[in-house]
């Protein structure tokens, strides 16, 4: 996807503060945190929503709960507690269409849905 941000910082086009990285997966510290502790996970393939996400696919999943639990340890939000959060299309709060996790801890967040 050539104006997707999160690709381009796949490719390295764009810089982040990188926080985890294996074959599947990239995690950066968000340059908008909205807690102490705010991650971004995105899959290195661009896919734009969850529901993009095709069986073939799946492994993806698994890779971005994987990288956030690692996260989750290497930010010392694991013990205390953490939310992962995916925003899916524009009335579920998705902005960058490519699929992304948000790993948010650092305090006691507040109940947020509804």
């Amino acid at each position: 996807m050539d104006d997707c941000i999160f690709c381009e910082i796949v490719k390295g086009s764009v810089p982040c503060s990188k926080v985890y990285e294996d074959e599947k997966v990239l995690a950066f510290d968000d340059i908008h945190p909205m807690a102490p502790v705010h991650v971004v996970i995105i899959p290195k393939e661009h896919i734009a929503t969850i529901l993009d996400v095709s069986e073939d696919r799946m492994a993806v999943m698994g890779a971005m709960i994987s990288a956030g639990r690692e996260v989750a340890r290497r930010k010392g939000i694991d013990q205390n507690g953490f939310r992962m959060v995916i925003n899916c299309n524009e009335e579920g709060g998705q902005v960058v269409f490519h699929l992304h996790m948000h790993i948010l801890g650092g305090k006691k967040l507040q109940d947020g849905l509804g």
